[in-house]
Protein backbone atom coordinates (compact mmCIF):
# COMPACT_ATOMS: atom_id res chain seq x y z
CA UNK A 1 0.00 0.00 0.00
CA UNK A 2 0.85 3.79 -0.21
CA UNK A 3 1.51 5.56 3.07
CA UNK A 4 3.10 8.77 4.05
CA UNK A 5 6.87 9.03 5.13
CA UNK A 6 8.81 12.22 6.17
CA UNK A 7 12.60 12.10 4.76
CA UNK A 8 13.83 15.49 5.98
CA UNK A 9 12.40 18.71 6.86
CA UNK A 10 9.27 19.68 4.52
CA UNK A 11 10.48 16.32 2.55
CA UNK A 12 6.67 14.36 2.82
CA UNK A 13 6.18 11.54 0.50
CA UNK A 14 3.33 9.33 -0.49
CA UNK A 15 5.12 6.10 -1.56
CA UNK A 16 4.62 2.23 -1.74
CA UNK A 17 5.27 0.80 1.95
CA UNK A 18 4.61 -2.76 3.06
CA UNK A 19 1.21 -3.36 4.23
CA UNK A 20 0.82 -3.73 7.88
CA UNK A 21 0.11 -7.06 9.51
CA UNK A 22 0.10 -9.09 12.84
CA UNK A 23 3.35 -8.66 14.26
CA UNK A 24 2.58 -9.65 17.96
CA UNK A 25 -0.35 -11.56 19.44
CA UNK A 26 -1.83 -8.84 21.28
CA UNK A 27 -1.95 -6.64 17.80
CA UNK A 28 -5.10 -5.22 15.23
CA UNK A 29 -5.22 -4.37 11.87
CA UNK A 30 -7.36 -1.36 11.14
CA UNK A 31 -8.82 -0.03 8.22
CA UNK A 32 -9.32 3.43 7.87
CA UNK A 33 -12.01 5.74 5.85
CA UNK A 34 -9.74 8.98 6.85
CA UNK A 35 -7.42 10.08 8.99
CA UNK A 36 -5.50 13.44 9.30
CA UNK A 37 -2.23 16.14 10.55
CA UNK A 38 -1.71 17.03 13.60
CA UNK A 39 0.17 20.20 14.53
CA UNK A 40 2.61 17.86 16.38
CA UNK A 41 3.63 16.76 13.20
CA UNK A 42 4.67 20.48 12.33
CA UNK A 43 7.39 19.75 14.71
CA UNK A 44 9.54 17.31 12.81
CA UNK A 45 7.85 19.06 9.16
CA UNK A 46 9.48 22.12 10.39
CA UNK A 47 13.34 20.40 11.40
CA UNK A 48 12.46 21.65 15.07
CA UNK A 49 12.53 17.63 16.00
CA UNK A 50 14.92 15.78 14.13
CA UNK A 51 14.85 13.15 11.97
CA UNK A 52 17.13 10.17 11.60
CA UNK A 53 15.71 8.50 8.35
CA UNK A 54 12.42 8.29 6.63
CA UNK A 55 9.81 8.13 9.37
CA UNK A 56 6.09 6.66 8.98
CA UNK A 57 3.59 9.72 10.13
CA UNK A 58 -0.04 9.63 11.51
CA UNK A 59 -1.16 9.10 14.42
CA UNK A 60 -4.51 9.90 14.52
CA UNK A 61 -7.31 7.38 13.76
CA UNK A 62 -10.57 5.64 13.88
CA UNK A 63 -12.08 2.79 11.35
CA UNK A 64 -12.90 -1.04 10.92
CA UNK A 65 -10.68 -3.48 12.95
CA UNK A 66 -9.69 -6.07 9.96
CA UNK A 67 -7.90 -8.69 11.46
CA UNK A 68 -6.63 -9.35 14.68
CA UNK A 69 -4.15 -11.26 16.36
CA UNK A 70 -4.91 -14.72 18.79
CA UNK A 71 -4.72 -12.78 22.40
CA UNK A 72 -7.06 -10.29 21.46
CA UNK A 73 -10.13 -11.14 22.68
CA UNK A 74 -12.49 -7.90 23.63
CA UNK A 75 -11.40 -6.52 20.15
CA UNK A 76 -13.46 -7.93 16.85
CA UNK A 77 -13.09 -7.69 13.47
CA UNK A 78 -15.91 -5.78 11.56
CA UNK A 79 -16.08 -3.29 15.00
CA UNK A 80 -15.65 0.38 14.52
CA UNK A 81 -12.57 1.63 16.72
CA UNK A 82 -10.88 4.51 18.02
CA UNK A 83 -7.78 4.53 20.31
CA UNK A 84 -4.99 7.30 21.35
CA UNK A 85 -1.51 7.48 19.86
CA UNK A 86 -0.36 5.45 22.75
CA UNK A 87 -0.73 2.51 22.94
CA UNK A 88 -1.99 1.04 26.49
CA UNK A 89 -2.74 -2.49 28.31
CA UNK A 90 -5.47 -0.81 30.11
CA UNK A 91 -4.65 -2.87 32.95
CA UNK A 92 -1.06 -1.14 34.38
CA UNK A 93 -1.57 0.20 37.98
CA UNK A 94 -0.34 3.90 35.65
CA UNK A 95 -3.48 3.04 33.59
CA UNK A 96 -5.84 2.23 36.49
CA UNK A 97 -5.01 5.51 37.85
CA UNK A 98 -6.00 7.16 34.06
CA UNK A 99 -2.99 7.57 32.70
CA UNK A 100 -2.42 5.48 29.81
CA UNK A 101 -0.17 7.29 28.22
CA UNK A 102 2.23 6.41 30.87
CA UNK A 103 1.26 2.43 30.89
CA UNK A 104 4.27 0.62 31.92
CA UNK A 105 3.84 -1.04 28.34
CA UNK A 106 3.29 1.69 25.94
CA UNK A 107 3.86 1.99 22.57
CA UNK A 108 3.86 4.61 20.26
CA UNK A 109 1.29 4.46 17.29
CA UNK A 110 2.73 5.45 14.16
CA UNK A 111 1.82 5.57 10.37
CA UNK A 112 -1.31 6.24 10.68
CA UNK A 113 -1.81 8.27 7.16
CA UNK A 114 -2.43 5.55 5.18
CA UNK A 115 -5.01 3.67 4.40
CA UNK A 116 -4.25 0.80 7.28
CA UNK A 117 -2.79 0.60 10.53
CA UNK A 118 -1.40 -1.70 13.03
CA UNK A 119 -2.46 -0.97 16.61
CA UNK A 120 -0.57 -2.88 19.11
CA UNK A 121 -2.24 -4.01 22.56
CA UNK A 122 -5.12 -3.62 20.88
CA UNK A 123 -7.90 -4.57 23.46
CA UNK A 124 -6.47 -1.73 25.89
CA UNK A 125 -5.47 0.82 23.41
CA UNK A 126 -9.12 0.62 21.12
CA UNK A 127 -12.45 1.07 22.08
CA UNK A 128 -15.47 0.38 19.68
CA UNK A 129 -18.42 2.27 19.27
CA UNK A 130 -22.02 0.25 20.05
CA UNK A 131 -22.56 1.10 16.42
CA UNK A 132 -21.16 1.76 12.73
CA UNK A 133 -21.18 5.63 12.24
CA UNK A 134 -22.63 7.53 9.54
CA UNK A 135 -20.16 9.13 7.15
CA UNK A 136 -20.85 12.72 8.51
CA UNK A 137 -19.75 11.65 12.16
CA UNK A 138 -16.15 9.95 10.98
CA UNK A 139 -14.61 13.53 11.72
CA UNK A 140 -15.79 13.93 14.70
CA UNK A 141 -14.28 10.20 16.02
CA UNK A 142 -11.43 11.20 14.38
CA UNK A 143 -10.87 14.06 16.51
CA UNK A 144 -11.13 11.91 19.50
CA UNK A 145 -8.34 10.08 18.77
CA UNK A 146 -6.55 12.86 19.91
CA UNK A 147 -6.82 16.93 19.73
CA UNK A 148 -10.33 16.89 21.54
CA UNK A 149 -9.20 13.84 24.16
CA UNK A 150 -6.04 16.66 24.18
CA UNK A 151 -8.19 19.67 24.84
CA UNK A 152 -10.55 17.87 27.40
CA UNK A 153 -7.41 16.59 29.40
CA UNK A 154 -6.04 20.20 29.49
CA UNK A 155 -9.22 21.38 30.77
CA UNK A 156 -9.05 19.11 33.30
CA UNK A 157 -5.46 19.73 34.52
CA UNK A 158 -6.58 23.41 34.37
CA UNK A 159 -9.28 22.05 37.02
CA UNK A 160 -12.09 23.86 35.09
CA UNK A 161 -15.12 24.31 37.19
CA UNK A 162 -18.69 25.02 36.50
CA UNK A 163 -18.82 28.75 36.86
CA UNK A 164 -15.35 29.17 36.34
CA UNK A 165 -12.75 31.86 34.49
CA UNK A 166 -10.83 30.33 31.75
CA UNK A 167 -8.33 31.23 29.24
CA UNK A 168 -6.92 29.11 26.34
CA UNK A 169 -3.10 29.87 24.88
CA UNK A 170 -3.27 28.77 21.84
CA UNK A 171 -5.88 28.48 18.94
CA UNK A 172 -4.69 25.29 17.11
CA UNK A 173 -7.26 22.53 16.64
CA UNK A 174 -6.12 21.46 20.46
CA UNK A 175 -7.06 24.75 21.85
CA UNK A 176 -10.31 25.26 19.98
CA UNK A 177 -11.17 21.82 21.12
CA UNK A 178 -10.74 22.94 24.50
CA UNK A 179 -12.22 25.92 24.27
CA UNK A 180 -15.43 23.54 23.75
CA UNK A 181 -14.38 20.55 26.40
CA UNK A 182 -14.37 24.25 29.00
CA UNK A 183 -17.80 24.64 27.46
CA UNK A 184 -19.06 21.64 28.33
CA UNK A 185 -17.53 21.54 31.77
CA UNK A 186 -19.37 24.64 32.50
CA UNK A 187 -17.00 27.16 32.80
CA UNK A 188 -18.88 30.77 32.52
CA UNK A 189 -16.32 33.02 30.84
CA UNK A 190 -13.95 31.40 28.41
CA UNK A 191 -10.82 33.63 26.56
CA UNK A 192 -9.17 32.28 23.56
CA UNK A 193 -6.31 33.66 22.55
CA UNK A 194 -6.02 34.27 18.65
CA UNK A 195 -5.18 36.69 16.17
CA UNK A 196 -6.83 34.93 13.50
CA UNK A 197 -10.59 35.63 12.76
CA UNK A 198 -11.19 31.90 11.18
CA UNK A 199 -10.22 30.42 14.64
CA UNK A 200 -11.80 33.81 16.33
CA UNK A 201 -14.93 32.10 14.86
CA UNK A 202 -15.43 28.61 15.39
CA UNK A 203 -13.70 29.96 19.15
CA UNK A 204 -16.76 31.77 19.55
CA UNK A 205 -19.08 29.08 18.14
CA UNK A 206 -17.32 26.36 20.59
CA UNK A 207 -18.10 28.63 23.36
CA UNK A 208 -15.77 30.86 23.85
CA UNK A 209 -16.97 34.73 25.16
CA UNK A 210 -13.58 37.18 24.80
CA UNK A 211 -11.19 36.89 22.13
CA UNK A 212 -7.78 38.31 22.99
CA UNK A 213 -5.52 38.97 19.83
CA UNK A 214 -2.50 40.34 21.76
CA UNK A 215 0.29 38.84 23.01
CA UNK A 216 3.37 39.33 25.62
CA UNK A 217 2.68 42.12 28.07
CA UNK A 218 0.00 43.28 26.03
CA UNK A 219 -1.79 40.00 25.91
CA UNK A 220 -1.63 39.61 30.12
CA UNK A 221 -2.91 43.43 30.47
CA UNK A 222 -5.86 43.16 28.26
CA UNK A 223 -6.43 39.72 30.16
CA UNK A 224 -6.00 41.80 33.69
CA UNK A 225 -8.59 43.96 32.38
CA UNK A 226 -11.12 41.50 31.77
CA UNK A 227 -11.04 39.92 34.98
CA UNK A 228 -10.53 43.17 36.90
CA UNK A 229 -6.84 42.46 37.46
CA UNK A 230 -7.71 39.09 39.27
CA UNK A 231 -6.30 36.81 36.35
CA UNK A 232 -8.49 33.10 35.17
CA UNK A 233 -9.05 30.32 37.56
CA UNK A 234 -8.00 28.12 34.78
CA UNK A 235 -5.62 28.36 32.03
CA UNK A 236 -4.91 25.88 29.16
CA UNK A 237 -1.82 25.84 27.33
CA UNK A 238 -1.80 24.28 24.17
CA UNK A 239 1.23 25.22 22.22
CA UNK A 240 4.78 24.74 23.81
CA UNK A 241 6.87 27.00 23.51
CA UNK A 242 8.49 29.67 26.07
CA UNK A 243 6.72 32.33 25.21
CA UNK A 244 2.81 30.46 25.76
CA UNK A 245 4.12 28.97 28.79
CA UNK A 246 4.89 32.43 29.71
CA UNK A 247 1.64 33.83 28.61
CA UNK A 248 -0.17 31.13 30.54
CA UNK A 249 1.59 31.62 33.92
CA UNK A 250 1.21 35.26 34.26
CA UNK A 251 -2.53 34.71 32.74
CA UNK A 252 -3.18 32.53 36.18
CA UNK A 253 -4.71 33.79 39.35
CA UNK A 254 -2.66 32.76 42.62
CA UNK A 255 -4.41 29.35 43.28
CA UNK A 256 -5.23 28.99 39.62
CA UNK A 257 -4.28 26.24 37.90
CA UNK A 258 -2.37 25.47 34.78
CA UNK A 259 -3.24 22.33 31.92
CA UNK A 260 -0.10 22.30 29.60
CA UNK A 261 -0.18 19.68 26.74
CA UNK A 262 1.87 21.85 24.37
CA UNK A 263 4.44 19.58 23.73
CA UNK A 264 7.54 21.95 25.23
CA UNK A 265 10.35 23.55 22.56
CA UNK A 266 12.88 25.25 24.61
CA UNK A 267 10.46 26.21 28.02
CA UNK A 268 12.22 26.89 30.64
CA UNK A 269 10.63 27.73 34.19
CA UNK A 270 11.51 29.80 36.76
CA UNK A 271 10.36 27.88 39.73
CA UNK A 272 11.29 30.83 42.32
CA UNK A 273 8.43 33.15 40.42
CA UNK A 274 6.06 29.96 40.44
CA UNK A 275 6.45 29.57 43.77
CA UNK A 276 5.42 33.04 44.77
CA UNK A 277 2.74 32.96 42.20
CA UNK A 278 1.08 30.00 43.56
CA UNK A 279 0.56 28.50 40.15
CA UNK A 280 -0.60 24.87 39.95
CA UNK A 281 0.92 23.09 36.48
CA UNK A 282 -0.27 19.43 34.94
CA UNK A 283 0.19 18.24 31.78
CA UNK A 284 1.86 15.84 29.61
CA UNK A 285 0.85 13.20 26.70
CA UNK A 286 -2.97 13.14 26.74
CA UNK A 287 -4.35 10.10 28.38
CA UNK A 288 -6.80 10.52 25.62
CA UNK A 289 -7.73 6.60 26.23
CA UNK A 290 -9.59 7.60 29.38
CA UNK A 291 -11.78 9.61 27.86
CA UNK A 292 -12.56 7.97 24.74
CA UNK A 293 -16.33 6.07 26.04
CA UNK A 294 -17.10 9.82 27.11
CA UNK A 295 -16.11 11.45 24.21
CA UNK A 296 -17.51 8.60 21.77
CA UNK A 297 -21.56 9.35 23.73
CA UNK A 298 -20.99 12.74 23.57
CA UNK A 299 -20.33 12.76 19.70
CA UNK A 300 -23.21 10.53 19.13
CA UNK A 301 -25.26 12.48 21.24
CA UNK A 302 -24.54 15.51 19.16
CA UNK A 303 -23.15 17.60 21.86
CA UNK A 304 -20.27 17.92 20.93
CA UNK A 305 -18.55 18.30 17.48
CA UNK A 306 -14.73 18.47 17.41
CA UNK A 307 -14.95 17.45 13.81
CA UNK A 308 -15.42 21.14 12.60
CA UNK A 309 -12.08 22.14 13.24
CA UNK A 310 -10.65 19.91 9.80
CA UNK A 311 -11.56 22.87 7.53
CA UNK A 312 -9.10 21.23 4.60
CA UNK A 313 -10.35 17.90 2.92
CA UNK A 314 -7.70 16.70 0.48
CA UNK A 315 -6.94 12.94 -0.58
CA UNK A 316 -4.40 11.20 1.08
CA UNK A 317 -2.37 11.24 -1.80
CA UNK A 318 -2.07 15.26 -1.44
CA UNK A 319 -0.97 14.58 1.64
CA UNK A 320 2.55 17.07 1.29
CA UNK A 321 -0.25 20.18 0.51
CA UNK A 322 -1.95 19.02 3.86
CA UNK A 323 1.13 19.72 5.68
CA UNK A 324 2.12 23.06 3.91
CA UNK A 325 -1.24 24.30 4.38
CA UNK A 326 -1.13 23.67 8.32
CA UNK A 327 2.62 25.34 8.11
CA UNK A 328 1.64 28.32 6.37
CA UNK A 329 -1.77 28.51 9.12
CA UNK A 330 -3.89 28.07 5.67
CA UNK A 331 -5.75 25.38 7.75
CA UNK A 332 -6.63 24.76 11.03
CA UNK A 333 -6.26 20.72 10.70
CA UNK A 334 -5.95 19.17 7.45
CA UNK A 335 -8.67 16.05 7.10
CA UNK A 336 -7.20 13.27 4.65
CA UNK A 337 -9.59 10.87 2.67
CA UNK A 338 -7.96 7.27 1.43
Amino acid sequence: MHATVLYAPRDVRYEDVAAPTILQPTDAVVSLPATCICGSDLWPYRGANAITGPTPMGHEYCGVVEEVGRDVKAIRPGQFVIGSFFASDNTCPHCRAGYQTSCQRRALVAGAQAPRLRVPLADGTLVATRDPPSDDLIPDLLALSDVMGTGWFAAEAANVTDGGTVVVVGDGAVGLLGVLSAKQMGAERIIAMSRHDSRQKLAREFGATDIVAERGDEGIQRIKELTRGVGADSVLECVGTPESMQQAIQATRPGGSIGYVGVPHGVMLDWADLFFRHVRLLGGPAPVRQYLPQLIELVFSGAINPGKVFDLVLPLDHVAEGYRAMDERRAIKTLLRP
